[in-house]
């Protein structure tokens, strides 16, 4: 049987994909390069596998039926879909949320009529944290109401998460949303700010510090959350939302801090207001993903840091 990954030339996608070839199953790359960055990066994130046998690439869009149609129509021993696909980020959705609708919401709808017309019963939905909006209450529970999202991507994020129990209880997938928790390590988007503080310091450029310092992120190391996706899809349930974090959120001023240390560099601060979009914090709680996958974060923010910013050099 095969595992469809969608996004899988992406940061996270890539990393699952490796990961799965490592257990011997099929996969099928699912990829569309679009230049939200350069796809050479994700052309090189996959270039080791494009060898192996149990390795299929599909170049395609997941906003295009016909042709998402057609992978399926010529893969039909597909038994999972690992839906990573997306525009990412809050604040771009600011500026162009008919695309990032256009994209998540009904690249979504078109994988779970593909799953449900084809039987795959098993689906994973990549949420994120940005469902929680501005919440007060820390650690986010999966209990937590969620109701009021700060940008257009956190919307897109929550509207998945309903399409996806909706089409769980009427057709009867076996379907779980993984909200991830600010995700970062080797092949890391170059947007994200582990990458972009990394590349400034490195280069003697200013970091640009939005806020006091003191906002706070729940930083995963990808391989802690490869390791959820790959339980989700051996423990397939009815319709689970679980919460993939580290459980340690790591203040803005330290994270800079660990970097300028890893580099041997000092960062040249540029502090700049809190954008729309952001917000002041995220904490997973990750009780619920323990209980139910056996999932346990291996990595420290200072391990990872250091993964990262070795793969980053090289």
């Amino acid at each position: 049987m095969a595992i469809l990954v969608t996004g899988g030339a992406g940061f996270i996608g890539s990393h699952t994909c490796d990961a799965l070839l490592k257990k011997n199953e099929r996969v099928i790359c699912l990829d569309n390069f679009n230049d939200y960055y350069p796809p050479e990066k994700k052309r090189k994130n996959i270039e080791r596998n494009l060898a192996s046998k149990n390795f299929i690439l599909a170049e395609t869009d997941i906003t295009d039926g016909k042709s998402l149609e057609k992978v399926f129509g010529e893969n039909k021993d597909i038994s999972a879909i690992v839906h990573l696909a997306a525009r990412a980020a809050a604040r771009p959705s600011l500026d162009n949320p008919l695309l990032y609708a256009e994209v998540n919401i009904l690249g979504t709808i078109n994988l779970l009529e593909l799953a449900r017309k084809h039987g795959v019963k098993t689906f994973i939905f990549s949420s994120s944290s940005s469902v929680y909006g501005a919440n007060k209450k820390m650690p986010f529970s999966e209990a937590d109401i969620t109701e009021s999202q700060e940008s257009p991507y956190a919307i897109t994020k929550k509207t998945g998460e309903m399409l996806c129990k909706f089409y769980s209880e009427t057709y009867g997938l076996n379907i779980t949303c993984l909200r991830f928790f600010t995700v970062y390590g080797p092949r890391g988007r170059p947007d994200m700010a582990p990458y972009r503080f990394t590349e400034a310091i490195d280069k003697g450029h200013p970091v640009n510090m939005y806020g006091d310092g003191n906002s706070k992120r729940d930083y995963t190391y990808v391989d802690d959350v490869v390791r959820g996706i790959l339980l989700s899809v051996e423990k397939s349930r009815k319709f689970e939302i679980i919460n993939l974090g580290n459980g340690n959120p790591v203040e803005l001023k330290k994270f800079i801090s660990l970097i300028e240390k890893q580099l041997s560099k000092k960062a040249k601060i540029a502090k700049k207001q809190m954008p729309k979009g952001d917000v002041v914090a995220t904490h997973a709680d990750i009780s619920k993903a323990g209980k139910i996958l056996g999932y346990v974060p291996q990595t420290t923010i200072e391990e990872g840091l250091k993964k990262f910013i070795r793969g980053y050099k090289s």
